[in-house]
């Protein structure tokens, strides 16, 4: 012991002759002022130099501090950003621009967002607000931590790591894994809930024995568990699945349609479905045997008249069969055309006012009066705000106006150009590039893209808003 304290110690400390030649501390003296509180050198991120830390300099950021202490990446950080935008992170720690607070400086002090709008931007997909584990505050979730514990996190507060500690223990998963939402995520040889079981065969016979006929572990649909698949039986929406199969490698998901998945309908109720695949009825054939077999068009035919300009039958929008779109949602009047190629619903921001009130929506687009113009006619045309007000308010928080991907017009950022459709937010610091995607469409055209969350219209659900949940079906 005494042998491996004095090498750390040789290793962390310099005895440098400086400016003045030679160290007059004695090594005890220096070590005893490099010291942290943890009761390493320097926190052990740095050399001792005559009772001085030396830090190193390291990705992704620095260490300072008399004794190495500070890390300016352990800063909380919001929204991909440290300290939210509104701070400076220092030793660790948040010091907020007036008029913001919070661990990242994510609260605004002073809310112009109207209470309604408010807690519904706090609403999660099962309708509640902040998973009633937190309060709403101008939109965004505070959520309820007593002491300095964090272990109920995320946008709506949906995460709890309670559920991650031991009950023997008391350590986060059982100290054989990370938790992430309330889920233990076990290192290798480990397994359970908590990871409190250890595997009795090697981590590589367990990949062995998990590895799917395409090469994939547990058909990259489960988690491998000595040498066991555990299948996801989660869709997006949280409702249980039907992934099985020694190796996840049968997907019965694939059998329902994407308006059908919250039916018991298999195969469009006229086939079986047997590992995702459909074999269907006498009399019906296609993927999900959609197609009667007494129409005259083959399916490819029948996808194809359906199709139009799009590259999804009934512009993704609807249920193709025999040639003829029905459109989704039933009744919704606001989605129509002979392809469904129209979608009012476009037409909408985010508080539901169509064109901003300012002009009228046509097959999905809006047609502005003539002092107003945007997307969802939003800007107008004459702008009586001095020009230094509104360069003020599209400043981003890095000093660039709108950052540095769009325009400034009376104080609101108008994001990019047409071939940079996916620029957005109040500052254009979104890429809608980044929304959850089904079968190649954003959204699958069933909700908006907000700074990279889908934010689906009524009736829909799932990361893309790809799951109907209408009661009716057809």
């Amino acid at each position: 012991m005494v042998l491996l304290n004095t090498v750390f110690v040789s290793q962390s400390f310099l005895q440098s002759t400086g400016q003045s030649g030679t160290c007059e501390l004695s090594l005890e003296s220096s070590v005893k002022r490099c010291k942290s509180h943890d009761g390493l050198i320097c926190s052990g991120r740095g050399q001792c130099d005559c009772g001085v830390c030396i830090c190193l300099d390291s990705e992704p950021g620095k260490y300072y501090g008399s004794r190495c202490e500070c890390q300016d990446w352990l800063c909380e950080s919001d929204n991909g950003k440290i300290c939210g935008g509104h701070g400076k992170c220092d030793c660790g720690k948040c010091i907020c621009d007036r008029g913001w607070s919070g661990i990242a400086c994510h609260y605004p002090k002073t809310c112009n967002i109207p209470r309604k709008k408010s807690k519904e931007m706090c609403r999660n997909t099962e309708g509640l607000i902040c998973s009633n584990a937190g309060t709403c505050h101008c939109g965004r979730c505070i959520c309820n931590n007593p002491g300095t514990d964090k272990l109920v996190y995320g946008r709506f507060c949906e995460c709890n790591d309670q559920e991650c500690i031991d009950d023997e223990t008391g350590e986060i998963c059982g100290g054989h894994g990370k938790c992430y939402c309330g889920n233990c995520y076990c290192t290798p040889g480990w397994h359970g809930d908590k990871c409190e079981f250890q595997c009795d065969i090697t981590p590589w016979e367990s990949k062995r024995k998990c590895m799917s006929p395409d090469g994939k572990i547990c058909s990259n649909r489960g988690n491998c568990i000595c040498g066991e698949c555990s299948c996801y039986d989660l869709d997006p929406s949280g409702e249980y699945g039907d992934i099985h199969g020694a190796t996840c490698e049968c997907d019965e998901r694939d059998c329902h349609a994407v308006y059908d998945r919250y039916s018991d309908s298999f195969c469009s109720g006229v086939g079986q479905c047997n590992c995702g695949r459909c074999d269907c009825y006498e009399g019906w054939s296609g993927r999900i045997c959609e197609h009667p077999d007494s129409c005259r068009m083959s399916v490819e035919e029948s996808e194809k008249k359906c199709r139009g300009n799009s590259n999804l039958p009934c512009s993704g929008r609807g249920k193709c069969q025999c040639g003829q779109c029905t459109c989704f949602p039933p009744g919704d009047r606001r989605v129509y055309g002979k392809k469904c190629e129209c979608d009012d619903r476009q037409c909408e921001d985010s508080e539901g006012t169509i064109c901003g009130g300012n002009g009228i929506c046509s097959c999905g687009r809006c047609i502005c009066v003539d002092d107003w113009f945007g997307k969802y006619c939003q800007y107008p045309r004459t702008c009586n705000m001095p020009e230094e007000r509104s360069r003020s308010l599209c400043e981003s928080f890095n000093g660039t106006i709108c950052s540095g991907k769009g325009s400034c017009h009376c104080g609101k950022c108008i994001c990019g150009s047409p071939q940079q459709w996916y620029i957005s937010g109040q500052l254009c610091e979104c890429d809608d590039r980044e929304c959850d995607k089904h079968e190649g469409v954003i959204c699958t055209g069933n909700g908006v893209c907000d700074c990279g969350i889908c934010n689906c219209f009524d009736e829909w659900t799932g990361n893309a808003c790809e799951l109907w949940m209408g009661l009716e079906s057809f």
